[in-house]
């Protein structure tokens, strides 16, 4: 299950997210911005941060990070990356926090010893999602967060309760991002199921919804590219037949099948090979080694 893109999306939607994990979140929480961020030299990639309002002097930034799979050397990255980024741009940032989400305690690397001072400061906080309570009991955004560790037999029918809480009270726009969340959630939870199936699983039409859009134009920008490679591939073979017929007259049928068979490197190949032909014989002998 693609989980980074899943929280990414989640705290697109609503950003003030983040700080509802928290047990003192900054009072200025709903002006934060998320963003993303690379630090080079070495490359290091940053799940996220929140980045304080412009308008503020010298704010909190806050890096989180997603951890679905255990990584034995996960503090020492996160620690090296938010340390770098924040030498980098300590002009602009007065502290840096940061967040590290696990679906369970289970996941943590197993030596934390190294890093005893930030872990039981106030500046890393850990966030442990089976033990925030009854997903049912919780604000919609951080149960939709809940959702993508629920196993599969429970799964839909807590997908359905949140879609119905959704509906209720709810802004159109905000019950329509809660709806796309919900339901890009299930789709990559049960990536084997068809549209069909989920549809009938959550009770909604699914075509309705932003993840299936976004699914269907992500087909068609993969057929029309493949549709490219393929006229490419073709009008190689076509140019490749043609000068081969100009050199050595009408080809036989079955050397014609030949070379309209091979693969797009094979033809590459021939296009080099060609210029050392002397005889149809060469061309022959070529296409057999194929």
């Amino acid at each position: 299950m693609r989980r980074d893109s899943i929280f990414y999306k989640l705290f697109q939607q609503s950003p003030t997210l983040l700080f509802e994990l928290l047990a003192n979140p900054p009072a200025n929480a709903n002006s934060y911005r998320f963003d993303s961020v690379a630090v080079k030299e070495p490359r290091f990639e940053i799940d996220g941060v929140f980045l304080p309002p412009e308008s503020e002097e010298r704010g909190v930034i806050y890096f989180y990070e997603v951890q679905f799979q255990t990584d034995e050397t996960l503090y020492e990255r996160l620690f090296a990356e938010s340390s770098l980024y924040f030498y980098r741009h300590s002009y602009k940032f007065s502290d840096w926090q940061a967040i590290i989400i696990y679906p369970s305690r289970s996941i943590e690397q197993s030596n934390i010893y190294p890093h005893r001072n930030q872990l039981n400061g106030d500046q890393v906080h850990r966030v442990y999602l089976d033990e925030l309570g009854d997903i049912r009991q919780l604000p919609l955004w951080v149960a939709l967060m809940v959702l993508t560790t629920v196993d599969e037999e429970q799964a839909p029918q807590e997908a359905k309760y949140l879609l119905e809480r959704s509906s209720v009270g709810q802004p159109e726009t905000v019950s329509r991002a809660i709806m796309d969340m919900v339901t890009a959630i299930i789709v990559y939870k049960f990536e084997q199921l068809s549209r069909a199936e989920i549809d009938s699983m959550l009770g909604i039409t699914l075509k309705q919804t932003r993840v299936y859009q976004e699914a269907k134009e992500e087909g068609r920008e993969e057929g029309r590219e493949e549709g490219r490679e393929e006229g490419l591939e073709e009008g190689k073979k076509a140019l490749i037949l043609r000068l081969l017929t100009k050199r050595f007259g009408q080809l036989p049928e079955q050397v014609s099948l030949q070379i309209s068979s091979l693969s797009l490197p094979a033809v590459e190949n021939l296009s080099e090979a060609l210029l050392d032909f002397g005889s149809l014989a060469d061309l022959q002998a070529w296409l057999e080694v194929q």
